[in-house]
């Protein structure tokens, strides 16, 4: 049986807002020389957009509980239009980072509010699967969206790559406005006082700590795997681009074979997939300087980090199913809180181009350590999520 096609339709919007997400890796240089700004003053763009994620998405589902999903999500999506439009028109720096701010909290909201959306479409036991569908979306963004965006940026402006992302966001519109079922959610429910008590209960803390410390490791390496493909591998910077391809569609084979498995044997996911992730990020350390095992390996480890962080998504909403309207949001900041600190503990390590690699492997280390003691003392498997 065929999932629905709303999702499908959500995914599109999820991979617009990764696009954009992403795609200023590439941009920063000229954007700067255009705004009249430092590259480093540039970058925080990126911290904005990661910071509005993590605080937007209890925010924002929190103003938006109580409407239908249709609306939240339609709204969602035209912020998020808006401050593209507007960050492709303005010609001042402080304009543009607000407009990153607004748009992070929109993406925030809207990626909250399509996972519970999500799941609520099909039935229980389909639920890894259509979290597949919405997550991959983001993995396409960084195959196919984030080098166009970097490309069409190189020959037209980075402004065009700001229009670009605005003009993908109108079919996604119309699709929301077409195809997500406007029923009103049911007004007996949860208060949100007891929403937010759900963060009380262990098992939800514990697959949280597990999704930042696995995200962290993720995000942490593939911010800073040009260093490797330029230093340790010795290949040109025209390969980058190629490697981050190689990482986005691993990330995409690897959410898509864990939305069929994670319904079924979730916990085999995590206790397989977890320590494979390890010995990955230690094989690509050690290996870094042989190209001609680079490429193989930057595949396994996208396949392996979002197999296994697309599981602890599909738990966190398990755990926090008595936060209906809050459990997308508790997902999505945990995720981008990984996003946030990988990224700034692997710019400390930068002083060895292999350091990333082996603080993502410190990083997985630690959540199987966690895993482990926190698993037993709740009584059952450590490998139990």
């Amino acid at each position: 049986m065929p999932l629905p096609l709303p999702l499908y339709l959500l995914a599109l919007a999820v991979f617009a807002m990764g696009t954009s997400e992403f795609m200023l890796a590439g941009l920063l240089p000229d954007l700067a020389r255009d705004l009249g700004v430092s590259v480093g003053a540039a970058g925080a763009l990126t911290s904005a957009f990661a910071v509005g994620m993590v605080i937007g998405a209890p925010l924002m589902a929190v103003l938006a509980r109580g409407r239908s999903g249709r609306s939240g999500l339609l709204g969602f999506v035209l912020v998020f239009l808006a401050a593209h439009v507007a960050g492709a028109l303005t010609s001042s720096f402080g304009v543009l980072l607000a407009s990153r701010v607004v748009a992070a909290l929109a993406n925030a909201g809207f990626l909250a509010l399509a996972l519970t959306t999500a799941i609520a479409m099909v039935p229980a036991d389909r639920t890894a699967r259509a979290l597949a569908v919405l997550l991959g979306g983001t993995t396409v963004a960084t195959v196919v969206g984030v080098p166009g965006g970097a490309l069409l940026g190189a020959h037209a402006g980075w402004r065009a790559a700001f229009w670009a992302v605005a003009v993908l966001c109108v079919p996604a519109a119309l699709g929301i406005l077409r195809g997500v079922p406007a029923a009103e959610p049911s007004p007996e429910g949860p208060s949100l006082r007891a929403e937010f008590g759900v963060l009380r209960e262990p098992g939800l803390a514990r697959v949280l700590v597990l999704a930042a410390l696995v995200n962290a490791a993720t995000f942490g390496s593939f911010t800073f795997l040009a260093p490797v493909v330029t230093g340790p591998a010795g290949l040109t910077s025209s390969w980058v681009s190629a490697a981050l391809m190689l990482f986005g569609a691993g990330s995409f084979a690897g959410v898509t074979a864990a939305g069929r498995l994670g319904d079924r044997h979730p916990a085999r996911v995590l206790s397989v997939g977890g320590p494979l992730l390890l010995v990955g990020w230690v094989a690509l350390a050690a290996l870094a300087d042989r190209p001609a095992v680079l490429p193989a390996l930057l595949f396994v480890q996208g396949a392996l980090s979002f197999a296994v962080g697309g599981t602890l998504i599909a738990r966190i909403l398990y755990e926090a199913a008595g936060a209906p309207a809050l459990a997308g949001a508790y997902a999505t900041a945990a995720l981008n809180v990984g996003a946030v600190v990988g990224p700034l503990l692997a710019a400390t390590v930068l002083g060895r181009p292999t350091g990333p690699f082996l603080l993502s492997a410190g990083l997985v280390a630690a959540a199987l350590a966690f895993a482990a003691v926190s698993g037993s003392r709740r009584g059952g498997p450590a490998s139990r999520c």
